[in-house]
């Protein structure tokens, strides 16, 4: 990637208070793939379908990511001993980075998805954590800790997939200590922004969102963010935004292909079984990312809104 830009993460605190990182689903998934956020009733939105998939090309992506590019704004707030909570996990790339600041801290990682849990077991063994970060299945919305059981609580690019990120965020806040920190981040499809503009690109957007909104996340959800955390009951949010750049050869043909095949494996067969596009038409997305990948004056910026927020 490029240069991420990060606006200063200071808050004129001693930096004592930290916050984590995640990847992934969460919430508790069915066998239809869907993620349950744990309300009851029959409203459209108490539960959510993990639009991306937890395919090959999904994980490598989720693989790819660090404290450094993915929890920028919160490395200001950690300190060693801090008890940390990792909603939605993944592959526990982030995870292991922020184990490591924080430690002899506790860390715990959690998510819906099997599959994901297993490459974070690897992740850890193969950074010699594995005594150190737990791991384990659970939901968002009915997370199995006690009250005040972490410093910090972090989501990264999770809130966007779930029916109700408000309770979902409210959950965060009751097994957060006082003087503790949630932190999220989440994507703004809605801002990315790339040139060239290959026919299909704009098609792959409107895609991907009216999928997502179908399966009952929020595309937009960093934008969304300050809202939502005002409106699980927090007390004091700062918001903030920060981006991913791929520019370089290697990260063009990296993101391409990536969204080549998700368009085509991941949400595209999906968004065909929703009636919101027809084969060719994950044909043309797929196609329109490897002809900007092949471009060399390629250039895509994802746009992500963050808050850090205190009970």
């Amino acid at each position: 990637m490029c240069s991420e830009q990060y606006p200063d993460s200071s808050d004129g605190s001693d930096g004592s208070v930290g916050s984590d990182r995640p990847v992934g689903s969460v919430g508790s998934v069915g066998s239809d793939g869907r993620v349950a956020s744990g309300a009851s009733g029959g409203d459209a939105r108490d539960a959510a379908r993990y639009t991306h998939g937890h395919g090959a090309a999904v994980l490598s992506a989720h693989s790819r990511r660090g404290a450094a590019d993915s929890a920028a704004y919160l490395l200001p707030h950690l300190r060693a001993g801090m008890d940390l909570l990792d909603v939605g996990c993944g592959p526990a790339t982030i995870t292991a980075d922020l184990a490591e600041r924080v430690a002899p801290g506790r860390v715990v990682g959690l998510d819906a998805a099997p599959g994901a849990l297993e490459a974070a077991r690897a992740t850890l063994a193969e950074r010699g954590l594995t005594g150190q970060v737990e791991l384990t299945g659970g939901d968002v919305t009915a997370l199995p800790f006690d009250d005040e059981a972490f410093d910090v609580v972090h989501a990264h690019q999770v809130l966007q997939h779930l029916g109700d990120p408000v309770r979902a965020l409210a959950e965060m806040r009751r097994v957060t200590r006082p003087g503790g920190v949630v932190a999220v981040r989440d994507a703004v499809y809605s801002a990315m922004t790339w040139f060239p503009h290959p026919e299909g690109m704009e098609l792959w957007r409107s895609v991907y969102m009216a999928t997502a909104r179908a399966n009952g996340g929020e595309p937009d959800a960093g934008s969304r963010l300050l809202a939502w955390a005002r409106q699980a009951g927090f007390t004091e949010v700062r918001a903030s935004a920060s981006t991913w750049c791929y520019a370089t050869p290697a990260d063009r043909a990296w993101q391409s292909e990536t969204w080549a095949q998700r368009s085509l494996t991941s949400f595209g067969p999906r968004a065909v079984e929703l009636g919101l596009a027809s084969s060719n038409d994950l044909e043309t997305m797929a196609g329109a990312w490897r002809q900007w990948g092949r471009s060399e004056d390629a250039w895509f910026v994802v746009v992500h809104g963050e808050v850090i927020a205190r009970p």
